[in-house]
C-alpha cells in the first residue's frame, strides 16, 4: 500500500511539474512592434507595419502611454537624461543615428552597452549630459557633440545634422490617433497573430519613434 501512494504521489508531481513547464513554454515573449495607426477602437489599435503587413494590438486598460515630439540638438540641455543609438567610431567617440531625450532623469541611471539593432556595430548609450560640448574634428569641426556620463564612465557622442533627435514626454489616449506612428517594446504575440502590450510610445505632430 504504501509503495502504491508513493508511486501515485509521484506520478502527481511529474505530472504539474510538467504542465508548468508547459506554461513556461507557451507564455509569450515581449517583442519590438511598430508601424503607423489606421484606427483605434478602446483598447486596440489597428496598424500597419512598414512592410504593409496588418497589426493588431490591444493595449492594457492602464497601459503606459508616451508621446514622442520632435527636438534638435539645442534641446539637449546639460542634466538631461539622454540615450542614443550610434556607430562606433575610430576615435572611441559614438556617432549618433538617433538620440532621445526622456522625460525624468534617474537618480543612478545610465549605461553603454554594444548589440543595438538600429545599425550595424551598433552601441546604445544611455546617461546625464554633461555640462561641457565638445566638437569632433572629423569634418573640420562642425559636428557638435555631447557628453553622456553613466556609472561605469562616459561616452562622446557626436550628433550629425541627419541624426533623428526626439523628446519623450507623458501622453495620453488623445495622442492614439490615425496616422501616428507608434513603437512597443511589450508586444506579446497571441496565438491569432495579434499583440497585446502594456506600453506604447506614439509620435505627437508628426514625430516618430525609434
Amino acid at each position: 500500500m504504501l509503495t502504491t501512494r508513493l508511486l501515485i504521489i509521484a506520478a502527481l508531481a511529474a505530472a504539474f511539474a510538467g504542465s508548468g513547464a508547459v506554461a513556461q513554454r507557451q507564455q509569450p515573449q515581449a517583442q519590438l512592434v511598430r508601424g503607423t495607426i489606421e484606427r483605434v477602437d478602446g483598447n486596440t489599435i489597428y496598424g500597419k507595419g512598414a512592410d504593409g503587413s496588418t497589426i493588431t494590438l490591444k493595449l492594457a486598460d492602464k497601459a503606459t502611454i508616451t508621446a514622442v515630439l520632435k527636438a534638435t540638438i539645442a534641446d539637449i540641455k546639460p542634466g538631461d537624461y539622454v540615450g542614443s543609438g550610434a556607430v562606433p567610431q575610430p576615435d572611441g567617440s559614438q556617432k549618433a543615428v538617433e538620440v532621445h531625450i526622456f522625460p525624468k532623469p534617474q537618480e543612478d541611471g545610465g549605461h553603454f552597452y554594444e548589440g543595438w539593432y538600429g545599425a550595424p556595430n551598433g552601441t546604445m548609450t544611455n546617461g546625464f549630459v554633461q555640462p561641457v560640448q565638445v566638437t569632433t574634428a572629423a569634418t573640420g569641426g562642425s559636428e557638435p557633440s555631447i557628453a553622456l556620463k553613466y556609472p561605469q564612465g562616459e561616452k562622446r557622442i557626436i550628433v550629425p545634422a541627419d541624426a533623428h533627435i526626439v523628446r519623450n514626454v507623458p501622453g495620453s489616449r488623445d495622442d492614439l490617433k490615425a496616422g501616428a506612428a507608434f513603437r512597443t517594446q511589450t508586444g506579446a504575440k497571441q496565438p491569432d497573430g495579434t499583440y497585446t502590450a502594456s506600453a506604447i510610445n506614439v509620435g505627437r505632430d508628426g514625430a516618430r519613434p525609434f
